[in-house]
């Protein structure tokens, strides 16, 4: 059994797969037992064959194919669900997350082993103006609703324990609120400072309005949810 298992949502990113297959293998080969489960959410590119050469440089590369378009929230579960590790490491297709700061999401949950859930946090953003803004402004607002501490869930680089994250409710665009989910759980997070990098090839999936609609009637029911949820840890004595 793999003791890490890489989780990379894909949609039309077929120039990105390769250089961040490299670096996942430069941040993580020899130093742990690891699998790598890349999920295309059925891309109108050539990102699944793509996908498929890859894996002759890369045993630990296995790939899922979305038979329909699905959306994010969906690839990254499927991906932990068919993930053979009991810890999951997600990152963004698209490149901007480094694989280099994997082991230090790993080093922080050695150092913190009561803590479910280790999210990335962009210190100094690569993106757009206008990209910046609405992240900044989203964060701003679902801080205030959910008080759920923690400033950017919008990173796609996290690191949490698959058994934790497969109790949580699943919608659409869950993964912009796993802290705020795996607290009303009753689990502990942290964020852990990581870089972001510029896109260098592909384009941006979303738009400033996409982002601020959509995440505004996500909050709603994930407010919702904290008001109304009651969730109580069971252990056995």
């Amino acid at each position: 059994m793999p003791q890490l298992s890489v989780v990379v949502p894909v949609f039309n990113e077929r120039d990105n797969i390769p250089p961040l297959l490299a670096e996942i293998a430069g941040a993580l080969r020899g130093k742990i037992d690891y699998e790598v489960i890349y999920i295309d959410d059925d891309s109108s590119d050539d990102s699944r064959a793509v996908l498929l050469a890859q894996k002759a440089l890369h045993p630990e590369l296995r790939v899922l194919h979305h038979v329909t378009r699905s959306g994010q929230s969906t690839a990254v579960w499927n991906g932990v669900r068919d993930a053979k590790s009991p810890w999951i490491a997600t990152l963004d297709g698209d490149g901007q997350n480094d694989p280099a700061d994997i082991p230090k999401l790993l080093a922080a949950r050695d150092a913190s082993p009561d803590m479910r859930l280790f999210a990335g946090w962009r210190t100094t953003r690569r993106d757009s103006f206008n990209k910046r803004i609405s992240s900044k402004i989203a964060n701003a607002v679902r801080s205030r609703m959910l008080k759920d501490a923690t400033p950017d869930t919008g990173c796609g680089l996290k690191l949490f324990d698959r058994d934790v994250f497969l109790r949580l409710p699943y919608f659409d665009h869950m993964h912009r609120y796993l802290p705020a989910l795996v607290k009303r759980a009753g689990f502990a997070c942290q964020s852990v400072p990581v870089g972001h990098r510029p896109r260098t090839a592909g384009v941006s999936k979303y738009g400033m309005l996409d982002r601020l609609w959509v995440g505004l009637a996500d909050l709603r029911g994930v407010a919702w949810l904290m008001r109304r949820g009651k969730v109580t840890r069971v252990e056995e004595l």
